[in-house]
């Protein structure tokens, strides 16, 4: 068994195992802790417990110490000079010219790193935009592209629903969405009914996916024959999903007439549920509604060299080339 503490970084984000180091923490509490990009402070979402070690990526980062007020102060410093950097990233982009949108300005704790989050159509050339930054900021700068989903999930907003959006309030990572799971759901599909404020289908999609699929499995296909207790025979002509009610057609010799069923009420074959089909006018009209992987862009510069890397500049021009590293660039979706 392993000792571990569960700490976030951001509000709907995801929770990372830190080693305790015998700090006593409590459910709420800020700690500072050391992270793959530097120190960072974290608020306590579970406390001090023992796990079972294959759950455990190894070697684990320590918590340093538990936040104090002067930690508080340098956060609420870094969100005043994060405004300014992003403010000054603006006017660099607008100089140069680049078609990205700008989405936020974040500092490490320790202010050993700025990143900057961005969203572009395609690969942007920010070569020169890296080196102004490095000069006017003096630490190291990265710019990380994202989707459009985390965007979304940055800057926040209303969903149709009119409440806060998941991703902004609870939801750490964000699960595939498809197209079919709108019309395994019998959901118009208008793209504007659909889609949420990322211009993606609504993540709660899924939310409901699992009980439609129970749902669903209970009823017949529409054009099934049924039997129903009386003994009456008919022919399936529509159902409905939620109140688990089936339509039926019952055929008297001379005359049909339509009855309501509920589906405990009727004998049928269970079959394996049709496929749901998107037809090639669907596809046309939903394009782009599917979430995509994304590449995530990341550059990254410094003032002194960093030999874990090909080609590093120090904000004055030079370059220094270290070893040939690859790095994983891909990044999905949140």
């Amino acid at each position: 068994m392993t000792r571990v503490v569960g700490i976030r970084f951001q509000k709907a984000g995801k929770i990372y195992y830190f080693d305790p180091c015998g700090f006593d923490l409590e459910t709420g509490m800020h700690a500072i802790v050391e992270t793959a990009r530097g120190v960072e402070m974290g608020t306590v979402l579970i406390p001090p417990k023992d796990v079972e070690d294959e759950k455990v990526i190894q070697p684990l980062k320590p918590v340093i110490r538990i936040a104090t007020d002067e930690d508080e102060k340098t956060i609420e410093k870094n969100k005043e000079k994060e405004k300014e950097a992003f403010e000054i990233c603006k006017e660099k982009i607008l100089k140069h010219g680049l078609e990205m949108k700008l989405v936020n300005a974040e500092y490490t704790f320790d202010n050993n790193k700025l990143l900057f989050y961005f969203t572009a159509d395609g690969r942007i050339d920010f070569r020169e935009l890296v080196k102004d930054l490095a000069a006017v900021f003096r630490t190291r700068i990265e710019l990380r592209q994202i989707g459009v989903r985390d965007e979304t999930k940055i800057l926040g907003g209303i969903g149709i629903c009119g409440r806060p959006l998941c991703c902004k309030t609870y939801l750490a990572d964000f699960v595939p969405v498809s197209i079919k799971m709108a019309k395994e759901q019998n959901l118009s599909l208008n793209p504007t009914k659909i889609s949420g404020v990322c211009g993606r289908l609504m993540c709660c999609l899924k939310n409901e996916q699992d009980t439609y699929e129970y749902l669903n499995s209970r009823l017949p296909n529409v054009g099934d024959t049924v039997f129903v207790k009386d003994g009456a025979k008919g022919e399936v002509q529509s159902v409905s999903v939620l109140r688990q009610l089936v339509k039926v057609v019952i055929d008297n010799g001379d005359e049909k007439e339509l009855r309501e069923y509920k589906v405990d009420e009727l004998n049928f074959r269970p079959k394996k549920r049709k496929d749901v089909k998107i037809t090639e006018e669907e596809l046309k009209e939903l394009e782009g509604l599917e979430d995509e992987t994304v590449v995530e862009e990341t550059t990254e510069h410094q003032d002194r060299p960093n030999h874990n890397n090909k080609e590093r500049h120090d904000g004055k021009g030079k370059r220094y080339f270290g070893k040939n590293k690859k790095r994983n660039n891909n990044s999905s979706e949140k």
